[in-house]
């Protein structure tokens, strides 16, 4: 009953929810009956109900496949780095934008750093091979003039040089985007606090420590425990747009592996079970972590 009547009370911002709730059960728990056919040898033709059961055998293949544990090394691998760099660098960002007391510059900063977020991959991709193309590339070009390179390099094409590529793209790509969460946590910030503190003689970075990080770790244990449940989603557009088969050995991940041989080679049960694989790890590490933050009282449930 005082749930009835908390929802009588509030009824007009219950209603505003209420396409958001349709929006959510229409695309995303409606369609989670078609994990049904990762334990079938789905048929497009014969459908759900027709296709033949087989268990758990599309599960079996891929555990038993010879890319499997290249796989799992390449998605893991990419993840953490990912998360190394990539996770606190928009809060280093935010934390550095605060600090600017000239807007003008503050303005023109985050405006540049927030554009590349609205650039597809595809366009980024682009402009990755064209600065690092072997033939008319810029960073060859400025290298060649420095004399540090005799010749022009394919770097693209070079294993070692892949992962560095990767993670530097995604991080000038998202990193302005990203920090602006952490800028509105920043502004919610109670200025009592900093006053209190240069009173008492604190420095910038004093204030930084002991107010300003303090007072926005909620919102930092809410994305790291997302960014920790996410961490076998090493990316896809990223990775399918700058790899080729020269580096497929340290490129290939889940998504880009579901991609290849699941749907191009329209072995639809084989990619469901994969991807089923994928989001049931993916539920155990959310719960983990959001276990182990539960004890800072910063967790999502």
């Amino acid at each position: 009953m005082k749930i009835g009547r908390s929802i009588l009370r509030q009824w007009d911002l219950q209603l505003m929810v209420i396409p958001a709730i349709i929006f959510i059960f229409v695309f995303s728990y409606i369609p989670m009956y078609g994990i049904l056919i990762a334990f079938q040898d789905y048929d497009i033709f014969q459908g759900f109900y027709k296709s033949p059961w087989i268990g758990l055998d599309n599960f079996k293949e891929f555990l038993n496949a010879s890319e499997f544990l290249t796989i799992m090394r390449n998605t893991l691998a990419i993840s953490f780095l990912k998360l190394l760099i990539g996770f606190p660098a928009p809060i280093l960002l935010a934390l550095l934008l605060n600090e600017v007391r000239i807007p003008l510059f503050k303005r023109v900063v985050q405006t540049i750093s927030y554009l590349p977020h609205f650039l597809s991959w595809v366009i980024v991709s682009g402009f990755v091979m064209t600065i690092l193309s072997a033939d008319y590339g810029s960073l060859n070009i400025a290298l060649e003039k420095l004399n540090l390179i005799d010749e022009p390099v394919n770097w693209l094409t070079i294993p070692n040089y892949f992962w560095t590529i990767l993670i530097t793209t995604g991080l000038w790509k998202g990193v302005g985007f990203s920090s602006i969460v952490y800028l509105a946590a920043i502004s919610g910030v109670n200025p009592d606090l900093y006053e209190a503190a240069s009173i008492d003689g604190a420095s910038r970075f004093r204030k930084i420590y002991l107010i300003t990080i303090p007072c926005i770790m909620p919102v930092i244990a809410i994305f790291l425990i997302l960014a920790i449940g996410d961490l076998l989603s090493a990316g896809f557009e990223d990775i399918l747009l700058l790899q080729s088969d020269i580096v497929r050995d340290i490129s290939d991940v889940l998504d880009t592996y579901v991609y290849r041989v699941g749907i191009r080679n329209s072995l639809f049960s084989y990619a469901a079970a994969v991807g089923l694989f994928k989001a049931i790890i993916s539920i155990v590490l959310l719960t983990i972590a959001n276990f182990a933050a539960r004890r800072s009282g910063n967790s999502l449930w």
